[in-house]
């Protein structure tokens, strides 16, 4: 399929602070902006252009897609505004959360927030497929979210006392997205339970990689903390890495939760780190050209590696995990992962706008499409709402986190394991 470095996103589909997503993205100069200026309806047709030649489902999702641009040029537009509501009309129509148009000031939003300049709440936001719901896929750690507890597949009910309900994603990012220092009101339904959150929003600065040194009896272990697949995540896990490995570690806890994914080619580069050689991840488009990513190349280590993932670890997380998994190189640890199988690109339209398209469907090494599955651990260990709230953010990652504290165990096996192999004397030869 002839995979662009930059040009391919698996991270979930709108990020409140951070365009994770987005990061890195090939922008490709558009050839209409100057007509655009003449005719709104160069837009329409240009957005409609592009999902005919690049969107993953050649059936358009059982949308007749001739129709469908014959509708929408068949009216008039007279002011931007009114292109910009007919292009998000008509990307609905193929019923694809994944697939947005990004008006001028939401398409540079999300470059200056892939500049590193970012601001606001902090949670990564998706809409259900089936339920049209609001839906959270992770929050940012440390971010006003993540401080005010809000969770992975929580429902965001109303956005400032404005009901969700038949609002375009879009709409929601824009009205929790605003100025340092303003205030938002989410009302969250959990489960039974229904609640509201007023989140500051604030100025995050988020590094990708949180490495750190744990003593066990077994020797020293390196964990891993990574929370996003930016463009510069890659090189931060290679210095983490290196520099564990100097120190003399025996095994690794990497912890992939509430991680919403990002770039593609940064998940592939982790991936060579652990492993030696292997698939790590294949891509199929719409005319079923497949496309292999697959190790050989940036090895670091081969030490004992256990994995921690829940509901909030997608797309790239999830390439990732099952990259590993499937190459039986890590025993993962937790709960299923979120479940996002789907490739897009992203690239300017019109005049300073943007769109996220869909381009192509991923799998693990092993086949398995995990979109709207999931990734389920080896061990799964759940943990319960009670503790979840006794969990304060200094509990996380030590043995009062329970799904560290079995990853650890976890990892203190494997590596009794391989010192116990490498141990063994190597068998006798003899000549003949």
């Amino acid at each position: 399929m002839g995979l662009k470095k930059q040009g391919l996103v698996v991270g979930a589909t709108a990020l409140l602070t951070v365009a994770v997503a987005l990061a890195g993205a090939e922008l490709h100069p558009s050839k209409s902006w100057a007509g655009f200026r003449q005719s709104p309806k160069e837009l329409v047709d240009e957005v409609w252009q592009v999902i005919d030649r690049e969107y993953v489902d050649a059936t358009f999702n059982g949308q007749d897609w001739r129709a469908v641009r014959r509708e929408f040029l068949s009216k008039t537009y007279t002011t931007p505004d009114q292109a910009y509501t007919a292009a998000r009309e008509m990307l609905e129509k193929l019923n694809d959360p994944y697939t947005r148009f990004m008006d001028p000031e939401q398409f540079r939003s999300m470059q200056i927030e892939t500049s590193g300049e970012l601001t606001g709440v902090g949670i990564t936001i998706t809409q259900d497929e089936k339920t049209k719901d609001i839906t959270v896929v992770s929050p940012v750690e440390g971010s006003p979210a993540a401080e005010a507890g809000i969770l992975a597949k929580d429902i965001i009910l109303k956005i400032d006392n404005k009901p969700t309900k038949g609002m375009d994603l879009n709409e929601a990012v824009g009205m929790i997205r605003g100025q340092v220092n303003t205030k938002v009101t989410l009302t969250i339904k959990r489960g039974n339970e229904t609640f509201d959150r007023v989140l500051t929003r604030a100025r995050i600065e988020i590094h990708p990689v949180k490495a750190s040194i744990r003593q066990t009896p077994n020797g020293p272990i390196g964990y891993i903390r990574l929370v996003q697949f930016s463009s510069n995540a890659a090189g931060e896990m290679r210095n983490a890495i290196r520099e564990q490995e100097k120190q003399g570690v025996t095994g690794f806890i990497l912890d992939l939760r509430s991680n919403p994914g990002g770039l593609l080619f940064s998940s592939a580069e982790i991936a060579r780190m652990f492993l030696p050689q292997g698939t790590i991840v294949s891509t199929v488009n719409r005319q079923g050209e497949a496309d292999r990513l697959r190790a050989g190349r940036g090895f670091l280590t081969d030490k004992p590696l256990v994995v921690l993932i829940d509901g909030g670890s997608a797309s790239a997380s999830e390439i990732l995990a099952g990259a590993l998994q499937d190459n039986k190189r890590a025993v993962l640890v937790g709960t299923k992962s979120f479940g996002k199988g789907l490739v897009q690109s992203v690239q300017p339209v019109g005049e300073g706008s943007g769109m996220a398209v869909t381009i192509a469907k991923y799998y693990t090494p092993s086949g398995r499409d995990i979109n709207k599955k999931g990734i389920e651990p080896d061990v799964e260990v759940k943990i319960t709402e009670a503790q979840r709230e006794s969990l304060t953010r200094e509990d996380i990652a030590t043995p009062k986190d329970p799904q560290y504290a079995k990853a650890l165990s976890i990892l203190n096996q494997e590596i009794v394991a391989q010192q116990k192999q490498a141990q063994k004397p190597a068998p006798a030869s003899s000549t003949p």
